[in-house]
């Protein structure tokens, strides 16, 4: 799960990174409005944290922007304003949540897993055909039987059972799973992707990996 940290005291947001990456997150951090708004526009994040008072760009504008780009991304927004009029301005601006510096990290933390909750991102378990995705164990599961999955191979397995009959591009796959700035390419995707079929078919999963040519992967039950 990826969250985006848009603030400019660096301080603080080191301390983020550290503080969510000791929880499973994985964390990216800018310390200006236009690049933070750049960063979101890519869509592979599951929480933005703002800043309201940033360089080039503030918070506001940048939550606009977000939300004028129709990103639905949950925005967790941060300030030392503690004015109510700051708050309303804030959540009219697009945020999801307004927390006020100083604040405690289990509030933080707090905030930001209700949030994922409330996308849906933090379950305990997603299913498809007969299967389970353990979300704690990051196991396959289907009836008595399951294996474990790698890192890289929950992720993609997640996504796909998010999206069932959806179709997932591999271009999507790669973005969210290996990273935007990573040099993994399309292969390493259909590598993955034949890995997950084995350990599916290895539990005696109906659930299948379809590939559409140029759209990418969707789930599929047998009958």
């Amino acid at each position: 799960m990826k969250i985006l940290i848009i603030e400019d005291e660096k301080l603080l947001a080191n301390s983020l990174k550290l503080m969510l990456g000791s929880k499973g997150f994985e964390t990216d951090a800018v310390y200006d409005g236009e690049s933070g708004e750049q960063y979101a526009m890519l869509d592979i994040y599951d929480l933005i944290i703002l800043d309201v008072m940033l360089p080039k760009k503030n918070g506001y504008q940048v939550a606009k922007s977000i939300r004028a780009a129709h990103n639905t991304t949950p925005i967790l927004m941060l300030t030392a304003r503690s004015d109510i009029e700051d708050k309303v301005q804030g959540l009219d601006s697009g945020a999801d949540y307004y927390l006020t510096k100083p604040f405690d990290a289990r509030e933080l933390l707090a905030c930001v897993n209700a949030l994922l909750r409330r996308q849906g991102s933090q379950v305990n378990e997603l299913s498809f055909g007969n299967t389970r995705l353990d979300i704690e164990s990051a196991s396959l599961i289907c009836g008595e039987n399951s294996v474990r999955l790698s890192a890289r191979e929950f992720e993609v397995m997640r996504m796909l059972m998010t999206s069932g009959t959806n179709h997932v591009s591999k271009e999507t796959l790669l973005t969210k799973v290996w990273g935007y700035d990573s040099n993994a390419v399309e292969n390493h995707v259909e590598a993955y992707v034949s890995f997950l079929r084995k350990k599916l078919s290895s539990i005696g999963s109906n659930v299948r990996i379809e590939t559409a040519r140029r759209l990418g992967y969707h789930l599929e039950c047998e009958e």
